[in-house]
């Protein structure tokens, strides 16, 4: 049995669909359930509905062999895990947006108060660029931040930029782009290497990435510092 971890919101039904149209049958999985487990002994898969956030986390120590996620939470968390796959669908970028007219304002003197969710992210992308941030986390309504005068800019997940333009808000550059991501546990990929490399190839032929951009080989994501934490095998 393969145990995949599935992001629940808005990106599970995406995912399901993948998943049908790659041939897999997932009998009473639903979004509309308020189970967490699905068993499919039938195609030899249990799923798991998690947050988002918690994805990488269930793949790196195996509680889960598989999961599939946002690129925005990969980068945020610089989990150890593989990436061999860009699913392609979800698409979003990772964005930096200021008040309209307050764009172009350059404050390289003084710390630029930033709001966002992701601290990794933000902090990362104006330490290349030789600013000085202060970062404010917050967990939801980061539009609101500039608004009310908590920040000078947001970093945030943005898809059509409807909601900025409704905050009188501008995107001012693009950090990152998002994807849906297929990640698998490093232990796993070795003890179930058949039955991943068969997920794999499947769910690529069916998957919304161009050719020149899928990666034909699973890849660990990159990290700074090894971690000591023993792993569960599966």
């Amino acid at each position: 049995m393969l145990t995949i971890a599935l992001s629940k919101g808005k990106m599970l039904d995406l995912t399901l669909d993948v998943f049908r149209r790659a041939g897999y049958a997932l009998g009473s999985l639903s979004t509309e359930s308020r189970r967490l487990v699905f068993p499919c002994p039938e195609i030899g898969m249990t799923f798991l509905i998690v947050r988002p956030t918690d994805v990488p986390t269930y793949v790196e120590y195996g509680a889960a062999d598989v999961g599939i996620v946002g690129k925005d939470v990969l980068m945020e968390q610089d989990s150890d895990v593989y990436e061999p796959l860009d699913l392609g669908f979800g698409a979003c970028r990772i964005a930096v947006a200021a008040l309209k007219g307050q764009a172009s304002r350059d404050r390289l003197s003084s710390k630029i108060r930033v709001a966002t969710k992701y601290p990794k992210i933000t902090e990362r992308y104006f330490n290349q660029r030789g600013m000085s941030v202060e970062i404010v986390k917050l967990y939801g309504s980061i539009e609101l931040a500039p608004l009310v005068g908590l920040a000078d800019r947001i970093v945030d997940l943005v898809e059509t930029g409807n909601t900025l333009k409704a905050h009188h808000l501008v995107e001012v550059e693009c950090i990152a782009q998002s994807t849906a991501r297929l990640v698998v546990n490093r232990a796993s990929l070795k003890l179930k290497h058949a039955v991943v490399t068969a997920l794999i190839k499947k769910l690529r032929a069916v998957s919304r990435t161009p050719t020149g951009s899928r990666t034909s080989a699973p890849r660990k994501s990159s990290r700074g510092v090894r971690r000591t934490v023993r792993r569960t095998r599966r």
